[in-house]
């Protein structure tokens, strides 16, 4: 089995004893890639020369907690000096002369080592990843599916063993989903907690992270990553201790919000993701805490557009880097209907109206903290289906609308955390009858990542999931 299946600060510390180099983790990384990616297509560019050099630095003794460990960045965030996409053919290849802060703490902090950079959906629009440019990614556990998105290739790189850790981010589902989708951990962090430096100051939607198989990798990460940089404009309050210490917590006593129903009209899981979810309900009851259902804190489509009506403004503000590039708006030669409708959407709307729209949002994630506030955890499954079939979502259809309306049926539950700004995390607990990954989600309060990951390391430490291997790996 492959060095890259055994946890990331088990591979930092062979790395430290001298019982592996980081030259043969990276080597080993990079012949996963050359073998297994032109099967999942999870990776936009290689940088092969540039990490064995890295590699090479990296020496016996290095006491920083991913020293030597391979990893991959999403293709929506800079590494200094490497084409960034944002998987459109309107970007071309952009080549930074920076790179995000989260990178340089990874590689800095971490000692980590930057193998590539993975697909994503065009501008991170859809929950699954194919795109005019690249084509479509495809799912280690079932290779006709989805591997979610809009961090698919990171989560397709991860579940195959091409990389332990690689980056994700989040705004509206982005790291849940795809970690559900392949059998991972994907925690989506309070808003704030990882600084967007050196170009976004703030995000309202959107929060960086990782996607690993168990969450003590998570938690690791978590702590090289959290942190404000000079300059932000806001950030979340610091945790009281290490995430690495937290997530080893075996919390009692605690008391669990169980909501099967989906926020959304006319949706309903199917039945193994419901089971899911109670089953992650019945072993919490088992662990000491105290269980009841209750019911989402609305069941309309009104949420759904006003958070459109901040999600697609923040996709707009990605598509006009390509319009200051070309000095004209995109067109359907440019980018994909899917993007095109939303562009012209947020055309529509004038600086009044999309104020407006920030405010009726910020009111609904009042509503959605104080709904999960009486509860520690509030358990639903992450998704309403199974990983939908490759072509299911395509972002050049003919009606984008229908689109955008059919992504939501498929990941009616993790949206609203990213309008909350709450922690929340998808552990994968589980799998169908087909053998596909089932994720189920934890919901925090806000600033209580430590706790929604030493609850996930319950679960995990009673239905073990680390272990399991997608045939295309």
């Amino acid at each position: 089995m492959s060095l890259l299946f055994r946890p990331v600060d088990e591979l930092a510390a062979l790395v430290r004893s001298g019982e592996v180099s980081a030259r043969e983790l990276v080597q080993e990384s990079l012949d996963r890639i050359e073998r297994l990616d032109p099967q999942l297509n999870a990776f936009v560019d290689v940088f092969a020369e540039e990490a064995l050099a890295a590699a090479d630095e990296i020496k016996p003794g290095d006491e920083r907690p991913l020293a030597g460990v391979p990893i991959a960045i999403k293709n929506n965030t800079p590494v200094a000096g490497k084409r960034l996409t944002f998987a459109s053919n309107f970007i071309g290849d952009l080549t930074p002369p920076f790179e995000a802060v989260l990178v340089q703490r990874l590689r800095d902090r971490g000692g980590a080592i930057v193998v590539g950079t993975t697909t994503l959906p065009e501008f991170g629009i859809q929950p699954v990843t194919e795109t005019r440019r690249f084509g479509a990614t495809r799912n280690p556990w079932d290779t006709d599916r989805t591997p979610g998105g809009s961090s698919g290739g990171s989560a397709a790189a991860v579940a195959s063993g091409m990389v332990p850790l690689a980056h994700a981010n989040d705004g509206g589902g982005s790291t849940r989903i795809p970690a559900a989708c392949c059998g991972l951990v994907g925690l989506k962090p309070q808003r704030g907690r990882i600084s967007g430096a050196p170009v976004i100051g703030e995000q309202f939607l959107a929060v960086e992270g990782v996607l690993t198989r168990t969450t003590r990798e998570t938690a690791l990460a978590l702590d090289l990553l959290a942190g404000p940089e000079p300059g932000d404009a806001s950030w979340a309050e610091p945790p009281a201790r290490p995430y690495a210490e937290a997530v080893a917590d075996d919390p009692r006593g605690l008391r669990v919000g169980l909501a099967i129903t989906p926020p959304l009209p006319d949706v309903e899981p199917t039945p193994e993701r419901a089971e899911a979810a109670r089953e992650a309900a019945r072993l919490l009851e088992d662990l000491g805490h105290h269980v009841e259902e209750i019911e989402p804190p609305f069941r309309d489509k009104e949420g759904l557009r006003m958070f459109t009506g901040v999600f697609g403004p923040m996709v707009c503000a990605q598509a006009a880097v390509g319009q200051m590039i070309h000095g004209r708006e995109p067109g359907p030669e440019d980018v994909e209907k899917l993007t095109l409708w939303l562009w012209e959407q947020c055309k529509g709307i004038d600086s009044i109206a999309a104020y407006g729209a920030l405010v009726q949002v910020q009111a609904l994630g009042r509503q959605i903290v104080t709904w999960s506030d009486p509860y520690d955890v509030v358990v639903t499954p992450t998704l309403a289906e199974p990983p939908v079939p490759i072509g299911t979502l395509d972002p050049d259809g003919d009606d984008p609308r229908a689109t955008f309306a059919r992504a939501g049926a498929f990941t009616p539950y993790t949206a609203g955390m990213n309008i909350s700004g709450q922690p929340a995390i998808s552990v994968p607990l589980s799998q169908d009858d087909d053998g596909l990954p089932i994720g189920v989600q934890l919901i925090g309060r806000p600033n209580s990542e430590g706790l929604l990951l030493a609850v996930g390391a319950q679960l995990e430490a009673a239905l073990p999931w680390a272990d399991r291997r997608p045939p295309v790996s």
